[in-house]
């Protein structure tokens, strides 16, 4: 019978509760954010390509906490800190769940997969 009887004096409540938990848990412990996968289970990468090839973006959604901080972390990281690479690499967030970056060109949509794998999402 929906909706669940959940009152606390009710024993039945903390089974109903357990499957109302919040689906985001990072195995990456200690992150402020998590990227959940799509349905089908794979990261949400998705690419972009504009103004007839000359700018590439990379989106990446379904972001559950601080997409801010993931950003700060994708710019630090990804790629070597002053290579031309990480000079290239822009982003900004939208809707706080999703991550739009522009960078060096095609096929680095695996790198950002990768880091993404390495941290346990």
């Amino acid at each position: 019978m929906w909706p669940p009887n959940l009152s606390l004096g009710n024993p039945q409540t903390c089974v109903k509760l357990a499957c109302l938990r919040p689906r985001f848990q990072s195995t990456a412990s200690g992150l402020p954010y998590h990227v959940l996968r799509n349905a089908r289970g794979s990261l949400p990468l998705y690419s972009d390509i504009r103004n007839a090839g000359t700018r590439y973006q990379i989106q990446v959604r379904n972001i559950e906490g601080d997409a801010n901080a993931l950003l700060r972390d994708l710019r630090a990281t990804l790629f070597p800190p002053g290579s031309p690479e990480s000079d290239i690499l822009r982003g900004k967030v939208i809707r706080s769940k999703h991550i739009v970056l522009q960078g060096p060109g095609r096929g680095w949509k695996e790198n950002v997969a990768d880091w993404l794998r390495a941290r346990g999402f």
